[in-house]
């Protein structure tokens, strides 16, 4: 598979996994509704799970700007590449956000509040303090860019060597490899997600975002527009930090 489609499919696969549990929880005559926290931070990364899963093995699975800039920052994947993953994750989270719509539609339509429904598509904070948003998302965004460096290919390596006399060989642990980041992103949403709603992915953020602006939604409201640019200005912030430490003790 080419690696900008799979990085379109992963991108898409997130967020129509992702922003569907948050409708699923918080739209109204959904079976999951009224949903809790603990239900989204785990649909989300339980995303993260399949979204990996299905493209690591074509593309390396960023599916998130602020991963590509981050390896990039780090010198572990090629600068020339980077402007194609990103515009690749970007039309990936747009499509996953309208087959979210198209899933919800009916309850879409049947909830009244403007503020859940732009909630399906894109993050916003609880209270709106943009020094504070920002460094919400930095500070996450850093946790997840700083293990995703650090985290190795899922493999098990030996040498060839002893009683055994085994030559050296590799095993692949499959979707083992894809659990960590997952579990990452469980704990950054579980710990630090509350106040701005972790977008801690410019591509999960504002492909969703111009979407709600563009589809015909009913009672939708606006698509908070003047707050667009926390959820990626943040993310970069916070993947170049993480690139940047990663390099000076590593």
């Amino acid at each position: 598979m080419n690696p900008l489609i799979a990085e379109f499919i992963g991108t898409a696969i997130l967020v129509l996994l992702g922003n569907g549990v948050v409708a699923n929880a918080i739209l109204k005559d959904t079976k999951g509704s009224p949903g809790n926290w603990v239900l989204i931070t785990a649909g989300w990364g339980l995303a993260v799970y399949v979204a990996v899963l299905c493209t690591a093995p074509y593309s390396g699975a960023h599916i998130n700007p602020a991963v590509t800039v981050g390896l990039v920052a780090a010198g572990l994947f090629p600068a020339a590449d980077m402007p194609g993953y990103i515009l690749a994750q970007l039309a990936g989270g747009m499509t996953g956000a309208v087959l979210v719509f198209v899933t919800y539609r009916n309850h879409f339509n049947a909830s009244d509040d403007q503020g859940a429904k732009l909630g399906c598509f894109s993050t916003a904070p609880n209270i709106r303090s943009i020094p504070t948003n920002f460094f919400s998302e930095l500070i996450g965004t850093f946790i997840l860019v700083f293990a995703v460096l650090g985290i190795s290919e899922g493999t098990i390596s030996w040498v060839g060597s002893g009683a055994e006399n085994l030559p050296e060989g590799k095993v692949g642990l499959g979707s083992i490899g894809a659990l960590p980041v997952a579990l990452v992103v469980v704990s950054i949403g579980m710990s630090l997600g509350g106040t701005t709603g972790y977008a801690i992915n410019p591509a999960r953020d504002l492909g969703p975002r111009i979407v709600h602006q563009l589809l015909p939604i009913r009672g939708k409201g606006d698509s908070d527009w003047p707050y667009a640019w926390v959820p990626i200005v943040g993310p970069i912030a916070g993947a170049l930090l993480a690139a940047v430490i990663y390099a000076a003790v590593m």
